[in-house]
């Protein structure tokens, strides 16, 4: 089930692979997830100290937490994957000029997990051209729906 979408990282990049890991969280930003206070917007993942991160996400702190904590809503939370998938990932980043991504946030057997993918930034034009190809699959969808009905 899902928790939240990055759908601006599907504006901005060519997803090529995807992969499923794991977050580092603490409790109270378990329990902000489950009641949905999550955005990944703005975040990134980033390869540093033999791990990926990630970055820039916002979970907002419940006002119901504990009080003896200090909830920091943007920390850096370390990702959970296999050490074989993060030298492969890795070797990508540095050499080939790939992004990892922040695609989706969501629940599997009760775990909170981050759906990331490797992606290749898109350029303006690659941006309009998509636009342009999901109005013309819109468009074409409304047209066989006002023909569909015209013919009844």
């Amino acid at each position: 089930m899902t928790i939240v979408d990055n759908r601006k990282a599907f504006h901005d990049y060519f997803i090529e692979d995807r992969l499923e890991a794991g977050i580092a969280l603490e409790g109270w930003e378990v329990k902000s997830i489950r009641a949905g206070r999550a955005a990944l917007k703005e975040s990134y993942v980033t390869f540093m100290h033999g791990d990926f991160y990630l970055i820039g996400a916002h979970i907002s702190p419940l006002p119901t937490a504990s009080t003896h904590i200090k909830p920091d809503p943007t920390r850096s939370r370390k990702l959970l994957m296999k050490r074989s998938e993060i030298n492969k990932w890795s070797d990508k980043v540095d050499r080939s000029g790939y992004t990892v991504a922040a695609l989706n946030m969501h629940f599997q057997h009760g775990y909170i997990k981050l759906e990331i993918g490797l992606a290749k930034g898109k350029k303006q034009h690659d941006k309009r051209e998509a636009t342009k190809e999901r109005e013309w699959v819109r468009e074409k969808a409304r047209l066989v729906r006002s023909n569909n009905r015209s013919g009844d």
